[in-house]
């Protein structure tokens, strides 16, 4: 792989930049890859090699080849090959079809930084890895292969393989509490914040007064306590007095590979799932078996064949007693057959090792990766063998592995998939590949030139046109099979009618990738609501994570809790930042109130009152009315030249940058003590410095043109390039007058509990309320207000556009706050991610998501038992891959033998004349405990200690409830009896009241 440009296309590559950073990508450009192998697993990473013709085979393993390929006869890699070099333009993609056996000439290889074979005999394997072992520098080397229900990887990066940064993560700024001047001296971090280090690691010091001498030195740290570390001698060094942080120090790290050959007979392995560990072991010694077969008879066992168990003689006698019957058997019965999704899931995380092997970023395999299926296929050993002979069309892999009657499940589903981020474009894909008949999408978003980076149905034509339409058209082309119904719509309260049980019924499943954790509390109560399976997963960079929820058998999404999102103080943003994630967030929020909430807030009022003379009478009649003093603010300070809006980003970077630290400073001076004496102005308080306008600061000049950009935008003002230009800019200022400063005696909040005001409901003093009144009413006077200056053009924050302003004004404002504030600043792209809330995105964990959520679908349709799910959480970086078991569902006894889940849902009909009564009545007769208290959302239909209600208890359900006309049900909280009197009422499941015995619509 070569690249013509060492510019980073930085829309196209954004969210993977944040993950593998500029060194690795630059490294990345500059690297040549040689991949044998075009089936299942080649495709996941890049294409060049591949002597085989198309067979209809490869329809259903491999997303690049169409049918007319098949009718042609043409060779996989020509077909695949322009497929793949469409997906990016900045990466040139050669192609070979010529043989490659035990007589090819290996030299060629030394044209390449990495290798990876696929498809390929274990013998040739060997050869190949050698070579590329021998060489100075050595080639990496990678083996994938994957066989019915068992996949593997190998790498091989050489003797001494040095990685710059083992795990990618981003060191953070720890704020130091004390430091003692001892032998070792401890380390103490502020508010017992942890420290995630480790004996051995390095860390650096910086602003540490006092103690000066460690500011800017790497120290070796050894554990004490979570918050705490020792850093060896500090007692020759001066008292710590206040202030500091630390930084862990990334070191690099040399890793050492053995060849294939040494590691056959005591392999290195990745324990994935530890409620098995030696299915690493076990499938090594299958594999190796399989491989012994094939080198044997020069092809794989048949299908159903248990054949692969003659070749035990040939392992090693510490292998043969890790052999596994039953996984040989069920391997040897589907080698010939592909299982899609465990192809992806490893093809993922053989692509990481990819980039790894070109980068020296991240922590490569060492050295085998082990993977199986058996869950998958130990419910059909019982199954005929005629269930997994080919037929001739694109499923024989697939069916190979599970069976005719599987396939034929599969074809029935029906699949609801919410939101199209992350990997589930490429979950489409596999819907594609196992059959299933139809998926319905939904999602609002509109297509972004950094989604084609990672999603392989989108291309450049595609860009600002709909997620799921296009989805839906592309997959077409594919496979005409697969029917999308494509919606644009948020799957929220306000859709409910669109989304609502009737639709929920006919489906079998939910498929979420939802990056907001109260949409997927929703969609996740629906399903539980509708008893339909979840599949809840997601990425962040190399992470990430699948969760099956299957109705009665595990528990959901919302049974547990997220820790909540830390939320900076509010004093902390507005007046003492300490880290540049604050200022970040202060210029991003500075955006959000001058140029989104504002206008909005303008527009809004202006369409209520309509009228300026009318609201100038109820005003002067005493009336409040909510945000006038701020909308007559706007009002009367509205700009309405280019020169007015240059003139207000001035007169806000002084506000901003100069008169706030004045300010603070006035009312904190440096030497301001506390109560208890230590100083306010400590770590982690920063004492800010007043900056001086100097337009040939270029951030000074980027903060001027990108605020007025902003404020003419919202004031519909027209500008020139020319506008923009620093003559233009400088001549404008030259005019501007800068009043004097005057310090405030308003109290500044220091308070970290205290929440932000609400400007708008805030009550105004007369002295407001006056100016207000002054100024519509001079307004008014002057012919200012018009239906045009009654109306702004509210911004919408866009991340993704570098033209339009917006990303200029949050880094300029929030790296001008940092250097008031001495604080370390943040370069655009990281500021991207923080104000854009940007989620770091790769491919290769896309590609493993979706293949472990597509394994879990098999089993949901299968209705396997619980011990058969999984659900994962990976990291390629580091690599760890962790299966584990759901959380099983909890069972709670309310009393006697009468107990309930979060799946059970209580059922009373009723009629048009049911009463209160009739229904407590009914409760209790069927399910045999008395109900004491009924509530229906937030409204207390009966609680019988308040009064009057023992009266509601004869009227009609339909008169209490009050439903809408296409209402067949609600759901009703019931508090039932306890077993003794004074003890709380007991909780049960819902009781859900159709309002008619058939359920229909009254």
């Amino acid at each position: 792989m070569a690249a013509d440009s060492m510019e980073i296309d930085d829309s196209l590559y954004s969210r993977q930049r944040y993950v593998l950073g500029d060194s690795a990508m630059h490294q990345m450009a500059q690297s040549s890859v040689f991949l044998s192998g075009m089936g299942g697993l080649g495709i996941e990473i890049v294409t060049l090699h591949d002597p085989k013709q198309c067979e209809t085979w490869d329809l259903g393993s491999n997303f690049f080849i169409r049918k007319e390929d098949v009718l042609s006869q043409r060779r996989r890699v020509e077909a695949v090959c322009p497929r793949v070099a469409e997906l990016n333009p900045y990466v040139h993609v050669d192609m070979s079809s010529s043989a490659m056996d035990d007589n090819t000439d290996l030299s060629f290889l030394r044209e390449y930084q990495c290798v990876i074979l696929t498809e390929t005999r274990l013998s040739l394997q060997k050869r190949v890895n050698e070579f590329c072992h021998s060489q100075q520098p050595p080639i990496r080397f990678i083996g994938c292969d994957a066989y019915g229900i068992c996949v593997r990887v190998f790498c091989d990066f050489g003797e001494e393989f040095e990685v710059s940064d083992p795990t990618g993560e981003e060191p953070k700024e720890t704020f130091i509490q004390t430091i003692t001047q001892d032998n070792p001296g401890v380390v103490t971090c502020m508010d017992n914040q942890p420290h995630g280090l480790q004996t051995g690691q390095s860390v650096v010091f910086r602003e540490v007064n006092g103690m000066v001498e460690l500011n800017g030195t790497a120290r070796q740290v050894s554990v004490l306590s979570p918050h705490s570390f020792a850093i060896g001698d500090t007692s020759q060094l001066q008292p710590y007095a206040h202030g500091g942080f630390f930084v862990l120090m990334k070191t690099p790290k040399t890793y050492r590979f053995e060849t294939i050959e040494r590691q056959l007979c005591d392999p290195q392995v990745l324990t994935p799932d530890f409620s098995k560990p030696e299915a690493p072991l076990q499938i090594h010694a299958a594999m190796l078996a399989l491989d012994t077969f094939q080198e044997q008879h020069s092809r794989l066992p048949n299908i159903g064949s248990p054949k692969i168990s003659d070749c035990f003689p040939c392992l090693s006698p510490s292998l043969q007693a890790s052999v596994n019957p039953e996984l040989v058997r069920c391997l040897s019965r589907t080698a010939r057959g592909t299982l899609p999704p465990l192809a992806a899931a490893v093809g993922g995380l053989a692509s990481q090792e990819v980039l790894k092997a070109i980068t020296g970023k991240f922590a490569p395999l060492q050295q085998w990766f082990y993977l199986d299926a058996i869950e998958v296929v130990k419910p059909l050993q019982s199954v005929s063998a005629e269930e997994f002979f080919p037929r001739g069309d694109r499923y024989d892999g697939l069916r190979a592995c599970i069976g005719e009657s599987m396939c034929l499940e599969l074809h029935k589903l029906r699949v609801f998939m919410v939101r199209m981020v992350l990997y589930i474009e490429s979950l489409i894909l596999h819907y594609i590949i196992l059959k299933i008949q139809c998926v319905c999408i939904t999602d609002p978003d509109l297509i972004e030139k950094s989604n084609l980076n990672r999603q392989f149905l989108f291309r450049p034509h595609h860009i600002q046109k709909p997620k799921s339409t296009t989805a839906a058209e592309a997959t077409h082309d594919i496979n005409p099979d697969l029917h999308v119904d494509a919606h644009l719509n948020k799957v929220c309260p306000a859709t409910e009618s669109i989304y609502n049980d009737s639709f929920y019924s006919r489906l079998n499943l939910v498929v979420t990738a939802l990056d907001n954790v109260e949409a997927r509390r929703y969609v996740d109560s629906r399903c539980v609501s509708n008893q339909r399976p979840l599949l809840d997963s997601g990425t962040m960079g190399t992470k990430g994570h699948t969760e099956i929820i299957v109705p009665n058998l595990t528990e959901s999404y919302n049974s547990h809790r997220d820790p909540p999102e830390e939320e900076i103080p509010f004093c902390t943003l507005k007046s003492f930042p300490s880290v540049i994630e604050h200022t970040i967030q202060w210029a991003r929020d500075k955006f959000e109130n001058a140029f989104v909430h504002k206008p909005s807030m303008y527009n809004s009022f202006w369409q209520t009152h309509p009228s300026a003379e009318v609201v100038l009478q109820r005003m002067q009649a005493g009336e409040s009315l909510e945000g006038s003093f701020q909308v007559i603010k706007l009002l009367s300070r509205r700009p309405s030249q280019w020169e007015q809006c240059i003139t207000v980003a001035r007169l806000k970077f002084e506000k901003y940058f100069k008169r706030k630290a004045l300010q603070l400073l006035h009312s904190f001076p440096l030497d301001t003590r506390l109560k208890d004496g230590s100083l306010f102005w400590q770590s982690p308080k920063r004492p800010p410095a007043p900056l001086d306008f100097d337009l040939k600061d270029s951030l000074h000049f980027t903060f001027i043109v990108s605020t007025a950009r902003l404020f003419a935008g919202i004031y519909n003002i027209p500008y020139s390039e020319k506008d923009l230009s620093e003559e233009a800019v400088t001549r404008i200022l030259s005019d501007v007058n800068i009043p004097e400063y005057r310090p405030s005696e308003k109290s500044i909040v220091t308070d970290e509990s205290a929440k932000k005001p609400d400007q708008i409901k805030m009550p105004l003093s007369s002295e407001e309320e006056r100016e207000a009144i002054t100024q519509l009413e001079q307004a008014i006077a002057t012919d200012s207000v018009t239906a045009e200056r009654l109306q702004l053009s509210p911004l919408q924050f866009e991340k993704d556009d570098d033209s339009n302003g917006h990303i200029d004004f949050v880094a300029s404002a929030s790296a001008l706050r940092a250097r008031m504030y001495s604080i370390e600043p943040a370069d655009r792209l990281k500021t991207k991610r923080i104000a854009g809330k940007i989620i770091p995105a790769i491919a290769t964990a896309t590609a493993a998501v979706a293949g472990l959520v597509a394994l879990e679908l098999i089993k949901v349709v299968g209705a396997y038992e619980f011990e058969s799910f999984k659900n994962c959480f990976f990291n390629l970086a580091i690599p760890v891959v962790v299966l584990t078991e759901p959380a099983t569902v909890k069972r709670t006894r309310i009393r006697d033998n009468i107990y309930f889940s979060i799946w059970d849902c209580w059922t009373i009909f009723g009629h048009e004349d049911f009463t209160l009564s009739d229904f407590m009545n009914a409760v209790r007769e069927k399910y045999g405990i008395e109900p004491t208290m009924v509530v229906h959302g937030v409204k207390m239909l009966y609680v019988p200690v308040m009064p009057g209600h023992s009266k509601r208890l004869k009227l009609t359900m339909q008169k209490l409830i009050k439903p809408s006309v296409d209402r067949r049900y609600v759901d009703l909280t019931v508090s039932f009896a306890p077993e003794a009197d004074g003890d709380d009422d007991l909780p049960g499941p819902p009781v859900r009241y159709y309002f008619s015995r058939n359920g229909e619509t009254p």
